[in-house]
């Protein structure tokens, strides 16, 4: 039987390498395709957490992981000689950058360093971990056909990026469109395959090259154009203009311009990160990607910007950041979510800390308290607590937070994310 006959008829084993906010969603995904699926990651904690029928991650229920791990669908380990046994493996680890920004996919080659070990013949191997344009070709595919199997022919080997929304309801791995592309066809047949017998909607493209290109360009797009509207608002701050009211106009448009809006910084692992693999690689082939270069330029200064907005209205108050008691509203990278990761609330606060501010913040979903903030930081919003603050600032904009009990207790409020739209009070600081 080929890999494409077992995956159609669900008898192929399948394996997903990472379970973080990629690969948790996808191996669950697999599960109630009705395949029998297994994880592997390093961390004890989430290994665990997962045979017991527990989620960590917000998109997957703790009820879908229960249910498939009862039914023997669904487990995880921390042993890649499991390996051996799947007719498929998902590498879905983290690609950060390093401090210089270059790529750093050490993870990446600690996996299929890994997968190398117990490597077989018909066997799938899909890179979701976003990297920049070739990768796979160059990086992986030599160190599996050191196996002496052929790709396209011995086991197969595609990219496919990972597309994940963390809070989205609407689009979830399930009915967000896939894009595979492998080294050969026959590479790009067995991952389509594999994603069909699973996902709503597949995209085949002609390389794992052109795949990998695909991810950088999506998320290009969203750090070019979020630039873009920072500079706006920098520039609408200088001309006494509302920006905000400048963008809702412009989106009245019904062609020929899509709405993005100013913020704090960027967050989250892709849209901060991304576009500096696209444009390292850029460099290597003698281009220089001058938008998105100037692009993480205006972005990575915001957080610098909203600080100054804070001590500007201080300074109108009499008061200066030192010694101030501030109050952050939302550290996670995005609102409704628990995810923190290269949130640029944690560059606000180090900033106002550094300047002798005194911070506290609130924010109802982040469980797990980063490095950067004193865990005794975070204060429940009452009148009382609230009073004690000379000024708040909201960097994410938390469903079901009171922003009215902020705004009636404190003398400013610092709204970088527009929340109090509509509020006419001279307390109100707009970014």
């Amino acid at each position: 039987m080929t890999l494409v006959e077992k995956i159609q008829s669900r008898q192929a084993y399948l394996c997903v390498i990472g379970l973080g906010y990629v690969g948790l969603p996808l191996l669950a995904e697999f599960a109630n395709a009705g395949f029998k699926a297994i994880g592997i990651d390093i961390d004890e904690n989430k290994v665990k957490s997962i045979n017991d029928g527990q989620s960590y991650i917000g998109d997957v229920s703790s009820k879908i992981i229960s249910k498939n791990a009862l039914e023997g669908n669904l487990r995880a380990t921390t042993d890649f000689s499991f390996l051996a046994e799947a007719d498929t493996v998902n590498i879905c680890v983290p690609t950060p950058l390093r401090k210089t920004r270059d790529p750093d996919i050490s993870y990446i080659v600690s996996a299929v360093e890994e997968i190398a070990k117990y490597i077989h013949k018909e066997q799938l191997i899909v890179l979701e971990s976003t990297t920049y344009p070739g990768t796979t070709e160059e990086v992986i595919l030599p160190m599996l056909e050191e196996s002496g199997l052929k790709v396209g022919e011995g086991f197969y080997l595609a990219f496919s990026p990972e597309r994940v929304d963390p809070g989205n309801a609407q689009y979830t791995t399930r009915n967000i469109p896939k894009v595979v592309g492998g080294v050969t066809p026959k590479c790009t047949e067995a991952a389509s395959a594999l994603y069909s017998a699973t996902l709503s909607h597949t995209v085949p493209v002609r390389s794992a090259k052109a795949a990998e290109t695909v991810k950088l360009l999506e998320n290009t797009f969203r750090s070019v154009n979020i630039g873009l509207v920072n500079e706006i608002a920098l520039m609408c701050n200088k001309m006494g203009i509302d920006v905000w009211e400048v963008i809702e106009a412009a989106a009245t448009k019904p062609f020929g311009f899509m709405p993005f809006y100013p913020g704090p910084g960027l967050g989250g692992h892709c849209i901060p990160i991304d576009p500096f693999y696209l444009s390292w690689k850029a460099k290597l082939a003698g281009f220089e990607a001058r938008f998105i270069e100037l692009a993480g330029q205006i972005n990575g200064s915001m957080p610098e910007y909203v600080v100054q907005k804070i001590s500007d209205a201080l300074n109108r108050s009499k008061k200066s950041v030192n010694g101030s008691r501030i109050l952050i509203l939302g550290v996670s990278y995005k609102e409704n979510i628990d995810d923190v990761r290269e949130s640029p609330a944690l560059d606000v606060i180090r900033l106002l800390r550094l300047r002798g501010a005194d911070v506290v913040y609130h924010d109802p979903l982040v469980k797990g308290v980063p490095d950067e903030i004193d865990g005794n930081a975070h204060i429940a919003l009452t009148p009382e607590t609230v009073s004690e603050c000379d000024c708040a600032a909201i960097i994410t904009g938390h469903r079901g937070v009171d922003y009215q009990l902020v705004l009636d207790n404190i003398p400013i409020l610092v709204d970088t994310r527009n929340v109090m739209k509509g509020h006419q009070s001279d307390k109100i600081v707009k970014l």
